[in-house]
């Protein structure tokens, strides 16, 4: 009888886990991923300074580019866009 016990909390346990995990997903709090795979993301944010309270600049890799975009309450705007192999070299030119 104790042995049915346990099962039966367990399963409550997991069919909670479940629930909450569907109600995420229908939310869109949590994406379905596959295992093993990688997800094929093409944008990652490399670096980020703050210039002040509302302007920032962002150090954008998409691909094999790497953008620098100027952030505000006006807008955002691309301040320049070099090739990843290029960026590597920008911090030796001054040594």
């Amino acid at each position: 009888m104790e042995t049915i016990d346990q099962l039966a909390a367990v399963l409550a346990v997991l069919g909670g886990l479940a629930a909450i995990t569907w109600w995420l997903r229908r939310r869109g709090f949590v994406r379905p991923t596959s295992l093993g795979k990688s997800t094929g993301r093409r944008l990652e944010s490399l670096e980020r300074l703050s210039l002040g309270p509302q302007q920032t600049l962002h150090l954008v890799r998409m691909g094999s580019r790497a953008l620098l975009v100027a952030a505000s309450p006006s807008g955002c705007a691309v301040l320049e866009n070099v090739e990843m192999r290029q960026l590597s070299h920008v911090g030796e030119e001054g040594r």
